[in-house]
């Protein structure tokens, strides 16, 4: 139920419970295993009441069980649909809805695999729950078991035990299971993902004896056992850990399939790569005189969101990542949620943590991914490069974590832009590829939105809009500051109207895929990030006269998304603010037409 190669005491009590049970026997709870009724079933008499697919009640008294059980050293297992006496009460419960409901109920902490088992016909749920990183507090206080029940500890006692080794990398343990079970072909698959490398020191090491490159990869022990991240990549944890599925369209029946089992990890990746490449055409991109080459979805970002969909998650269940290639989109699942403070709102910039260090820094080691904290970023780039959305990565209440990869068709107009710029490494750039990609999508930046885009403070996101302030594109300025903003107010810019005329031109006669914003757009944009529009603003945001921009306040005031900040209309300092039906219903449904001039 939880992978570790080596005997894991949790399996094992659960095991032995299930045999008794099945015996007729009786079990005795223990600090790794309790059993537990449905709260609410069962009434005055002795009554037992019969059992529902969602049962709150249960799932509020299951979380805080659990709560308990990932506070204390090794975690542990719950037998639900058992008494206390060792009766088969037996649960209709849901296992995807409990694992989903103890995963919101624990503020998003503990993830738990719930699998069906039956004994002597009764059905009944085993919840395994891992280790905790951090203590989960249930109803204001943590617990954790001692014996067969549940205590009070305090905060400093529980980081105690941590601090004295007890908390641990679980990829990092000794798996009990000697060199001599690694996979040959596992062993190959490495030596050419290392010498692919362009690093030296990499081919150095894929023609090293297999002992030597399993002890330089730190895969093994000091007492020559390989680690479980060891084993999981070598050796493989029997069941699938991917399950990779093509299809050409939405609906569509899949057209390749890749589930392997009995096989390592690194042999899955492999053959999930090797099976997708022809599914992943090369286009062809113009570039000035030349014609480069590029995957449709860049390869480097394509074996990132699938590595990552196995060195970040949660091995704590069974369950495999994910992998579906969708037309030109991929889409990878993750089990388990963000971890160590990461958050679909920080992912980019967060500082990267992992709860599978040990098996994070193997795969790196082997060449097959970015070291920890690099792969996200180079993704992001790589994809914004192409003129591709950014990825989007966020967690799930399964829970999980999805990250997609939309890679439709190149926007070669956008790539010769940015070689236009007269910093040549402006592409390679991701905060000022991420700041362009934002100005051309919404026509101004301040500093405020710009650092949520970039997942930074604003304080770091000064220096991005410096740089664009000294860049120029074919002589001309890109930004130019938005005039009219009150005294104190922070600044803002405005993408020039000479650079959105390069950008525009190099789409030749064809329509612009980034197709101009209406003034209305702009306008109504502007006002709701920043609580208020003047002429004056809109005018600078526009490179107009503010007497020109009337009839764009008109229109917006007539389908009551703004409302002057007084009566009169008249006087300095007017300006217009967005109405309480602006704030909610745009921007889902944008005022106003594209290509506005």
């Amino acid at each position: 139920m939880v992978t570790l190669f080596g005997p894991d005491p949790v399996v094992e009590a659960l095991q032995n419970a299930l045999t008794l049970l099945a015996d007729g026997g009786t079990v005795v709870e223990q600090r790794c295993l309790d059993l537990k009724e449905e709260a609410g079933r069962r009434r005055p008499g002795g009554v037992v009441l019969p059992g529902q697919a969602h049962n709150e009640a249960a799932a509020k008294a299951l979380a805080g069980e659990c709560a308990c059980m990932a506070n204390t050293p090794g975690g542990g297992a719950l037998l639900v649909g058992v008494a206390d006496d060792s009766t088969l009460i037996g649960t209709q419960l849901d296992a995807e809805w409990l694992r989903a409901r103890i995963f919101e109920l624990t503020q998003r902490q503990i993830t738990v695999e719930a699998r069906d088992v039956a004994v002597r016909g009764t059905r009944l749920l085993a919840l395994r729950v891992v280790e905790a990183i951090e203590p989960v507090r249930w109803k204001g206080r943590i617990t954790w078991r001692v014996a067969d029940r549940c205590v009070e500890i305090d905060a400093a006692t529980w980081h105690d035990r941590r601090s004295r080794g007890l908390l641990v990398d679980w990829s990092a343990q000794s798996s009990t299971v000697l060199t001599r079970a690694v996979r040959p072909q596992a062993v190959e698959i490495v030596r050419d993902f290392l010498r692919e490398s362009v690093d030296p020191g990499a081919n150095d090491l894929a023609e090293a004896p297999t002992p030597d490159l399993l002890r330089r990869l730190n895969a093994v022990t000091g007492d020559g056992f390989l680690t479980n991240a060891g084993y999981l990549v070598f050796v493989g944890r029997g069941a699938p850990a991917i399950d990779y599925i093509r299809r050409e369209q939405a609906g569509a029946d899949s057209t390749d399939r890749v589930r392997r089992a009995g096989v390592s990890l690194i042999e899955e990746l492999q053959t999930v790569f090797s099976t997708a490449r022809p599914h992943n055409p090369v286009v062809h991109v113009s570039q000035g005189l030349a014609v480069g080459q590029t995957r449709r979805i860049p390869e480097r970002s394509f074996r990132e969101a699938v590595v990552n969909g196995v060195a970040h998650r949660q091995w704590g269940v069974d369950d495999p990542t994910v992998v579906e290639h969708l037309g030109n989109s991929l889409k990878v699942t993750s089990p388990g949620a963000f971890f160590g403070g990461v958050t679909s709102e920080n992912i980019i910039n967060h500082p990267s943590r992992s709860r599978n260090t040990a098996l994070t820094e193997l795969l790196a080691a082997m060449r097959v991914a970015e070291r920890e904290g690099i792969g996200v970023d180079r993704m992001v780039t790589d994809m914004l490069r192409l003129g591709y959305p950014r990825p989007d990565i966020r967690e799930t209440l399964s829970p999980a974590v999805v990250a997609t990869l939309i890679a439709e068709t190149v926007d070669e107009g956008w790539m010769a832009w940015l070689n236009a710029f007269s910093d040549p490494g402006t592409a390679r750039d991701l905060r000022r590829l991420m700041a362009l990609d934002l100005l051309t999508r919404q026509g101004w930046i301040d500093l405020t939105g710009l650092a949520a885009s970039l997942q930074v403070s604003e304080g770091e996101a000064q220096p991005v809009v410096d740089g664009l302030l000294h860049l120029t594109v074919e002589g001309t300025a890109v930004i130019v500051v938005v005039e009219g903003t009150p005294d104190g107010a922070p600044a803002a810019w405005a993408l020039t109207s000479g650079a959105r005329d390069v950008l525009d031109s190099t789409y030749g006669s064809l329509p612009p895929r980034r197709a101009r914003l209406s003034r209305e757009t702009v306008a109504l944009g502007y006002a709701r990030a920043r609580g208020r529009i003047s002429s004056t603003e809109l005018g600078s945001l526009l490179e107009t006269r503010p007497t020109n921009v009337r009839r764009v306040f008109q229109r917006l005031e007539e389908q009551e998304l703004i409302e002057p900040s007084r009566p009169n209309r008249r006087g300095a300092g007017f300006y217009y603010v967005p109405t309480t039906r602006a704030l909610g219903a745009w921007p889902d449904s944008p005022p106003g037409r594209a290509e506005v001039s």
